[in-house]
């Protein structure tokens, strides 16, 4: 029997479309704000900006804010102020610097946020963009993961709109049938495996950090690569869909599809299964975000599956990669779980990359985090927080 909630983060009824569409960029230098960029850049009549955020990237930023004259252009660390300042001397984009600065540029009046910062440096500024009821392309797992509840909850009273960047959700998202819900049998998102899918245990206890963040088919930052390597970042896949599809935790399926073309796949009452296919490119998915409820073009090389040959699917192995098994109890315990699960894991993958554990230890912090934090509620964004920090310190203190 499908059982299916009733409630889903993601609205259905298009916002007005306007030309150009106003654009905020939360964590512009990194890889998704970059290819939002390089999207923006291909259709200029169509996009203005009103704000750039990046954390302390002064270069990075100061030439995209030089090409693309937003209205203001901001670095989250307060030490990189006068960087900035000097850098847009005489552009007209005003400089501003620090944590409130952030959440200021989420307040501006965009029609469209991508909220692209890594880690939960982006919660706030995310939900203050949810608050104003913006369009939300929504990069950031741990709005998500770490406050699932209260995102949700917000979204669904200011008006806000949710459209997952993620390949995997974005692709169920263009599949999913949002009017007939119960016709759902399951979600099935897909991954690539990572690095070291084959490797043996022996060998993955003495992977580097070069070899971790070399994926073989994305090109994304250290932090992402980390959990794909390690499959985290399908345990906390797993529980953005539960908060973004009208799903319950049984429905939700991986497999592991090492070519990346099958980005993700809905399973219906009657047998039919949905797939959105694609190359790995990320800019399909932003494009997707930034142009709906239209598509826009993007560069992306074309699917030529003559050409690829084969698709192949197989199990993911829990036994080796724990923090599937890990994502998927904290999504069942609920309450603060997640949110320790998410801290436990940005601490370890911190420490792997700098040299401090090895690779296989960073599952074994997050599980001993999750077994010592207290479970605790999650009914607010000083909950959120307050768990956050907690998990981190049990986990610097397991380190």
């Amino acid at each position: 029997m499908v059982v299916a909630q009733t409630n889903s983060s993601i609205r259905l009824d298009p916002a007005s479309e306007t030309a150009p569409r106003n654009v905020t960029i939360l964590g512009s230098t990194g890889s998704v704000g970059c290819n939002t960029i390089d999207l923006i850049n291909r259709q200029p009549d169509n996009f203005t900006v009103e704000a750039l955020t990046a954390n302390r990237n002064v270069d990075g930023l100061a030439e995209q804010a030089r090409h693309l004259r937003p209205k203001v252009a901001v670095v989250a660390d307060a030490d990189c102020y006068k960087d900035l300042k000097e850098a847009l001397s005489g552009t007209g984009v005003e400089p501003a610097a620090g944590a409130e600065a952030l959440v200021e540029a989420a307040g501006r009046p965009a029609d469209w946020v991508m909220a692209s910062i890594v880690g939960v440096a982006g919660l706030a500024p995310t939900l203050t963009a949810v608050r104003r009821g913006a369009i939300i392309g929504l990069a950031n797992k741990e709005c998500l993961v770490s406050a699932g509840k209260v995102m949700t909850a917000e979204v669904a009273r200011c008006g806000a709109t949710l459209l997952p960047v993620d390949s995997e959700h974005s692709a169920i998202f263009q599949v999913f049938d949002f009017e007939n819900p119960d016709k759902v049998s399951r979600i099935i998102l897909t991954a690539s495996g990572g690095p070291f899918r084959k490797m043996s245990l022996d060998d993955m206890a003495a992977v580097t950090r070069e070899q971790a963040v070399a994926h073989p088919n994305w090109d994304m930052g250290a932090k992402i690569s980390i959990d794909s390597a390690t499959m985290m970042n399908k345990g906390l896949e797993l529980i953005e869909a539960f908060h973004l599809f009208p799903v319950i935790e049984e429905q939700i399926e991986i497999l592991v599809h090492p070519q990346s073309v099958v980005h993700s796949m809905v399973d219906y009452v009657d047998g039919s299964v949905l797939a959105q296919m694609g190359t790995p490119d990320m800019r399909t998915p932003i494009a997707y975000a930034l142009g709906w409820p239209s598509r826009m073009a993007a560069p992306s090389t074309r699917l030529a599956l003559e050409k690829i040959g084969e698709l192949t699917f197989e199990a993911p192995d829990t036994g080796r990669f724990p923090a599937l098994r890990l994502a998927r109890e904290a999504l069942k315990a609920g309450g603060g779980a997640p949110t320790v699960l998410n801290a436990a894991n940005e601490v370890a993958v911190k420490s792997f990359l700098g040299g401090r554990i090895g690779f296989l230890d960073i599952a074994r912090i997050v599980e001993k985090t999750l077994n010592s934090a207290p479970l605790a509620k999650l009914d607010t964004l000083d909950d959120v927080v307050e768990i956050d920090f907690s998990a981190r310190e049990i986990a610097n203190g397991l380190i």
